[in-house]
């Protein structure tokens, strides 16, 4: 008779316990777990450690790593690290469809997961997809990071400016909660996330308290604009067209792109926005650091896919390439 399979939260105390399964059965040395200033970054709240553990017997078999999207009692996730022994992929899959209850989760959703899981995602009643990818080229006659064989430029309409946040003080004078949408992100995630995140900066900039985040990277002798958050309606995305685009101009960059669903590609394009499709023949390149000069395919799954909206950002993706 097999063990009976126990899932639970980890213990604030647990951190070399999780440490030391993952370094056994990821198959190699996470930065998220290595880098203290990551770790204490993404997994711990107060005096929380943002695990659940799932153990056969007394053998510990699957860890499940776990961001929070706001401070609510029931709080949006989403899922980072997941890693199940070899031999006991079962029991991973008993953790995961445990991690909402264990959690008490309203949404669950997760950036970046492997293609050839999407069935596990549906299996366990979740929607699976792929997650669209924009750019808007900028005025550069040639172009030496994208590699474009079909050049576009959407027009924009006239509108207003972006105006910068550049302090968490300005930030929290504009900022307007929005629960139209989820994962809904309160104020302690997002001032977390753009003004004390580890090792990297960004740029906040807002339109009558619509939220945009930006992240400008140096890629040689040219610059590239990532779009990786928006804070607010998807209907009013293309209102902030003409201020992105004001953007790509005042700063000079070969392009902008943005890695997002839950906008459609019609609003994207009233905001200037070209979809780069699986199948398109621009090449548009994910990784800057150093570039790597091809598409790159994320996918995802979200457990509320009404109202749903994810960008780069989300989750425990875009963040510095380490190796530890």
């Amino acid at each position: 008779m097999s063990n009976p399979i126990t899932c639970r939260l980890a213990r604030p105390d647990e951190r070399t316990l999780i440490t030391g399964f993952l370094d056994e059965h990821w198959g190699s040395r996470h930065p998220l777990i290595h880098c203290d200033d990551f770790f204490n970054y993404y997994y711990t709240s107060k005096d929380t450690l943002q695990f659940a553990l799932a153990f056969s017997g007394e053998e510990l078999c699957a860890v499940a790593g776990y961001i929070l999207a706001n401070q609510r009692p029931e709080p949006d996730i989403w899922v980072s690290i997941w890693c199940a022994k070899k031999g006991c992929n079962g029991v991973g899959l008993e953790l995961m469809a445990a991690l909402p209850k264990l959690t008490n989760a309203r949404v669950m959703a997760c950036n970046n997961i492997r293609p050839k899981t999407m069935a596990f995602y549906t299996f366990l009643g979740y929607t699976a997809a792929r997650l669209p990818h924009y750019y808007r080229l900028g005025t550069h006659s040639s172009f030496e990071v994208a590699k474009i064989a079909c050049p576009e430029r959407l027009p924009v309409a006239p509108g207003k400016p972006l105006e910068p946040l550049a302090t968490e003080e300005d930030f929290r004078a504009v900022f307007k909660p929005n629960d139209a949408v989820c994962p809904y992100k309160d104020m302690w995630y997002l001032v977390r996330r753009y003004y004390h995140f580890p090792r990297q900066t960004y740029q906040v900039w807002h339109l009558e308290g619509r939220i945009l985040v930006t992240r400008t990277v140096e890629v040689g002798t040219q610059r590239v604009l990532r779009v990786v958050d928006y804070i607010g309606l998807p209907e009013d995305f293309p209102l902030l067209g003409f201020g992105i685009d004001q953007l790509i101009q005042k700063l000079d960059v070969e392009y902008a792109d943005c890695y997002c669903a839950g906008i459609s590609a019609e609003q994207m394009a009233l905001a200037g926005w070209s979809e780069r499709g699986e199948d398109c023949a621009n090449i548009i390149p994910n990784y800057l650091t150093p570039p790597l000069y091809e598409n790159t395919e994320y996918y995802y799954f979200t457990s509320e896919p009404n109202h749903f909206m994810m960008f780069k950002a989300d989750g425990d993706q875009d963040r510095p390439n380490i190796t530890v």
